[in-house]
């Protein structure tokens, strides 16, 4: 039984739990625990566990077997999702090459606008602007609350 496990003990902690499940049957589960890691985004299938309920003459016969499909199928799961992250990361990258060479190559390619020499902004004038007379009669006649003085549409 424990040279099953041998497999997946080499890359998480099992957590083995033997009860009682009647008057003469056992249930044995084995959970995997989380991996302690600077891997956050661990897949929640990696935690999946094995429940197997039977007699003890039962369990004899098929615990071994299940263990090894267990522990096979959970590194094969392992195997791919590792394989799937690796692929993505290395797409990632060549993406994000491909792109800054796009960037560098228009950069390169564009011409700069020219910026104006001191002296050139330095002689330019500014722009005008207008500001209506205070005094004038036709500003101070007019009331947001009044309507429009006389000879003025």
């Amino acid at each position: 039984m424990f040279r099953e496990l041998m497999p997946l003990l080499a890359q998480r902690t099992l957590l083995l739990m033997i009860s009682r499940a009647g008057v003469d049957e056992i249930r044995i589960n084995v959970v995997p625990q989380r991996v302690k890691s600077t891997e956050t985004d661990e897949n929640d299938a990696l935690l999946t566990p094995l429940s197997i309920s039977g007699t003890p003459t039962e369990l004899d016969e098929a615990l071994p077997v299940q263990l090894v499909e267990f522990v096979g199928a959970h590194l094969g799961l392992s195997s791919t999702l590792k394989s799937v992250k690796e692929q993505m990361d290395a797409a990632a990258k060549t993406a994000r090459e491909a792109a800054r060479k796009a960037t560098a190559g228009k950069a390169a390619t564009s011409p700069a606008k020219p910026i104006p020499a001191p002296e050139n902004v330095a002689s330019e004038a500014p722009a005008r602007t207008t500001v209506p007379d205070p005094a004038s009669p036709a500003h101070l006649s007019r009331s947001l609350f009044s309507d429009a003085p006389a000879g003025e549409p």
